[in-house]
C-alpha cells in the first residue's frame, strides 16, 4: 500500500496554480497525496484565501526576514505539519542551497516557461511572459522540475508547450 504524501504548497501571490492543485485534489486526481499546508511569503497573497476556502492550514512567513530566519520559520512549519513534499507554485523567494539540500528530490517547482528558456535569476511571474513576448518566441509553455541550489536548475520532470500565436 502506498503511503499518502503530505504536500506543502509555497505561494507569493494570487494562487492560480494552488487553485489548480486544490481542484485536482478535490476531483481525486491526487490519489496518493494531500495538500496539508500552504505557506505564503506575502501576507496579502490571495492564495491564503484560496487555502482557507479549501480548509487547508495556511501561514505567512514574510520574505522580508533574513534568509536564515525565513527558512528556519518555514522548517518549523514543515515539521509541525509532517510535510513530505514541497511544491513551489508562484513562490517568488529563492531557497538557499542549505535548505534545498535538506529536501533532495522533494521540492518541485512549477515554472511558467519551457526551461532552459526564460529561467533563472530574474525570470519569475510576469517577467517570464514579458521576456517571451519581447523575444518574439513562437512557442512557450510551462515546466515542472525538481528544485536544487541553482535557480531553475533542477531535473526537468514535465513540460507542456503552447503556441504563442494563439495569444498575440
Amino acid at each position: 500500500m502506498l503511503k499518502s504524501a503530505r504536500f506543502a504548497v509555497f505561494v507569493s501571490g494570487g494562487g492560480t496554480n494552488l487553485q489548480a492543485l486544490l481542484d485536482a485534489q478535490r476531483d481525486g486526481k491526487i490519489p496518493h497525496g494531500e495538500i496539508a499546508l500552504v505557506i505564503s511569503s506575502q501576507a496579502s497573497a490571495y492564495a491564503l484565501e484560496r487555502a482557507e476556502k479549501a480548509n487547508v492550514p495556511a501561514h505567512t512567513v514574510p520574505s522580508s526576514l533574513i534568509q536564515h530566519d525565513f527558512e528556519a520559520a518555514i522548517e518549523l512549519l514543515l515539521e509541525q505539519y509532517k510535510i513530505d513534499v514541497i511544491v513551489l507554485a508562484g513562490f517568488l523567494s529563492i531557497l538557499s542551497e542549505n535548505f534545498t539540500k535538506k529536501w533532495p528530490r522533494r521540492i518541485l517547482n512549477i515554472h511558467p516557461s519551457l526551461i532552459p528558456a526564460f529561467c533563472g535569476v530574474g525570470f519569475y511571474g510576469l517577467h517570464v511572459h514579458e521576456g517571451v513576448l519581447a523575444r518574439g518566441a513562437k512557442v512557450t509553455g510551462a515546466t515542472v522540475h525538481f528544485v536544487n541550489e541553482v535557480p531553475d536548475g533542477g531535473r526537468i520532470l514535465l513540460q507542456q508547450a503552447v503556441d504563442c500565436l494563439l495569444y498575440t
